[in-house]
This record gives C-alpha cells, sequence and structure tokens, in this order.
C-alpha cells in the first residue's frame, strides 16, 4: 500500500521488543493519524527504506499470528 510521506510525520513509533536485545530483528510499528486504523512498519536500521502498511484488519491478523506461533517464534 502506497503512503504519503506526510503522513508518517506523527507516528508514534513503538520498537518491538525482540528489537531492543540487538539480535538484527529491528522493527518498529506505529499506528497512522487517520480514521482507517492503519499501522505502518519499518526497518529501524534502515530508516530510509520502504514503509509498509497493512490495514487493521492484516495487522491483527499479524499479531494474531505471532501469539499463536505461526512464524516460528513466540511473542514472549
Amino acid at each position: 500500500m502506497m503512503i504519503n510521506p506526510g503522513e508518517l510525520a506523527g507516528v508514534a513509533w513503538r520498537i518491538s521488543t525482540g528489537s531492543a536485545d540487538g539480535n538484527g530483528r529491528c522493527v518498529e510499528a506505529g499506528p497512522l493519524a487517520d480514521s482507517r486504523g492503519r499501522v505502518a512498519v519499518l526497518h529501524s536500521r534502515r530508516p530510509g527504506d520502504e514503509v509498509i502498511v497493512y490495514t487493521r484488519a492484516e495487522w491483527e491478523a499479524f499479531i494474531g499470528g505471532v501469539k499463536d506461533g505461526e512464524f516460528g517464534f513466540s511473542a514472549g
């Protein structure tokens, strides 16, 4: 999904708990300030790279998958 760079200005980024230990999982996510509930995701070590934007339903499905262990690691 394409995003206007101006939409990222007010994003309250949160770093993944898996990123804090420096193991290469440097992911940050934050809600966009719109009424659609979209969530932006970026690679912390590559802030100039593309930002991926998920719909609220896509993000909730991803979080559910992480919690259920679908991706081979646990959510802690």
